[in-house]
């Protein structure tokens, strides 16, 4: 499904009149705008499946193997839901995701289902580098102490370890805060997803927010922005443009017939004679 002019448009007529604040930490800085998320898998020729009068937007990729949901009307904490079937050679997987996750955080995860799978790095690594607290447990918190990221170990339950992300209120004692959002990655989520998740999730350059834009929590900072609002909405042009052209590139890959080496097509051409 190509983006349409109109919704270009709208996507810049809001952002363009927004005077932005730099909005930091990250886990805190709110949900912002969705169409990161959805504009960016509509690129990649994601289609729309949904009623389009709905307040519920369902999306699936080109091979049909992955869905995504969001569904502002939930009566569960989850928002967003990403589904992935089996296929031949892997397993499928469960995501989801509260109403406050930061888009710009959530669109790094959906943007990596793009394209072939990358090699990927120690996923705790980038919480290393921004600070984060480790323990041996398994589990990092953000220097704040509001976020929190759990590597659950495998039960009778499940197979494998699965992520737990949940960032909360201040609490008292032992007691925890209420929580603000969370994300939850089963134990078959492809670390090549997870791993640029937490990439966003920690990097410490703030996002921008539009004056009067609802943040995650109280305590979140917020400074006027050296970034001007065109800037916002060319910077979104230009990802969109970038994935489109991955997403092309992956195709092509895909249906790139095979080759046959010259060795072989050597004792071919022998055993013909």
């Amino acid at each position: 499904m190509a983006l349409s002019e109109r919704q270009l448009a709208a996507f810049a007529d809001k952002h363009a009149w927004q005077i932005p604040f730099d909005t930091s930490p990250r886990h805190l800085a709110g949900p912002g705008d969705a169409r990161h998320v959805t504009h960016g898998l509509a690129a990649a020729g994601w289609t729309a499946v949904s009623d389009p009068l709905s307040a519920e937007i369902v999306m699936r990729s080109p091979d049909l193997r992955h869905r995504l949901q969001f569904d502002p009307q939930s009566h569960t904490s989850a928002w967003w839901r990403l589904r992935a079937e089996h296929s031949d050679t892997e397993p499928g997987w469960y995501a989801e995701f509260g109403q406050l996750i930061p888009a710009e955080v959530l669109a790094a995860f959906t943007d990596a289902l793009i394209g072939p799978a990358p090699q990927q790095p120690d996923p705790w690594q980038p919480l290393n580098s921004a600070g984060w607290d480790r323990d041996s447990e398994g589990t990092a918190r953000s220097p704040d102490s509001m976020c929190h990221i759990e590597l659950r170990p495998s039960s009778e339950f499940r197979v494998r370890p699965s992520w737990h992300v949940e960032t909360r209120e201040p609490g008292y004692r032992e007691f925890p805060g209420p929580r603000i959002w969370h994300a939850y990655f089963d134990e078959h989520t492809p670390t090549h997803l997870v791993g640029p998740f937490f990439t966003a999730l920690a990097d410490r350059s703030p996002l921008q927010r539009g004056m009067y834009e609802r943040t995650g929590h109280c305590s979140a900072v917020q400074e006027p922005s050296s970034v001007r609002p065109q800037q916002v909405v060319d910077a979104h042009t230009t990802r969109l443009k970038a994935l489109r052209a991955k997403a092309r590139s992956a195709r092509r890959q895909q249906t790139k017939p095979a080759t046959t080496p010259a060795s072989a097509r050597t004792v071919t051409s022998a055993a013909r004679r």
